[in-house]
């Protein structure tokens, strides 16, 4: 699948052009003002956002600070586009949230470059944080709204760790949103679905505990609600890519290093 990129542009031929150029690596939709684009990001899974500053009935900015406040969109990357070159738009444009401005002209070759590195960057941090045993669920929040979601939802989960049968409808329903909903917004952010993040954070949860190293293994795994110290193993080892008990003495060895 080809992530999908939604240009807006007041100006059909430059909409026509960029797409163009883009098509062969993504899939692009195309809107006219910001009012038409929010109207597509409500029907269409869209991985990043091109948008000129100036149009008409919504302009780039206000469109940026609309995607950035709002919970279902603002993992979305947005990148600006302007004639504007003084210091003070460039401000206001990263002030709002945009994580990209390039001033007009621009060569295609350039805002290629940009698209890669914002979304190879954000699958490097997906990537870590479900590889890595202690790194929070907050290194994949881009924004402010992103953050208070995926705050809500860990504490979430930590709540129910220990029920074995947590399931995707009761976590929506802790959350106080639809199932449909709630699992778009963890795949867009996370690339994963609801069960496996619920899975990855008893993991993480599990590391911790064990890194205390207050609690026997078996301990750790009912605490963090796996069925069996077997099955927690076999999850923790295909997940961190360590053992509970390599991943124990490890620790033991960096907190003897740390002493001396």
């Amino acid at each position: 699948m080809k992530p999908v990129i939604l240009l807006v542009d007041d100006n059909s031929e430059i909409l026509d052009f960029l797409s163009e150029d883009l098509s062969e690596k993504y899939t692009v939709l195309k809107a006219l003002n910001g009012k038409e684009a929010l109207d597509l990001l409500m029907q269409e899974p869209v991985h990043l956002l091109i948008s000129d500053i100036m149009m008409p009935v919504m302009d780039g900015y206000q469109l940026c600070k609309n995607i950035k406040s709002n919970f279902e969109y603002s993992h979305i990357p947005v990148i600006l586009l302007t004639a504007k070159n003084t210091l003070q738009s460039k401000i206001e444009g990263l002030e709002i949230g945009a994580d990209a401005y390039i001033e007009k002209p621009f060569s295609p070759e350039h805002l290629q470059v940009q698209i890669a590195n914002l979304l190879s960057n954000r699958n490097k941090i997906r990537e870590y944080f479900a590889s890595s045993p202690l790194v929070h669920i907050n290194t994949m929040a881009y924004s402010k709204a992103d953050e208070q979601f995926l705050e809500k939802l860990n504490e979430a989960i930590y709540h129910n760790i220990e029920n074995i049968e947590l399931s995707v409808d009761q976590l929506a329903d802790v959350m106080n949103m639809s199932r449909a909903t709630l699992y778009r917004k963890i795949k867009a952010i996370s690339d994963l679905t609801p069960n496996e993040l619920i899975n990855v954070t008893r993991l993480k949860k599990a590391a911790e505990l064990l890194a205390e190293q207050d609690y026997k293994i078996y301990e750790v795994a009912e605490m963090t609600g796996f069925g069996s110290q077997t099955n927690f193993g076999r999850n923790f080892t295909k997940q961190f890519g360590i053992s509970p008990t390599e991943y124990i003495l490890m620790k033991k060895t960096d907190r003897k290093r740390g002493s001396q």
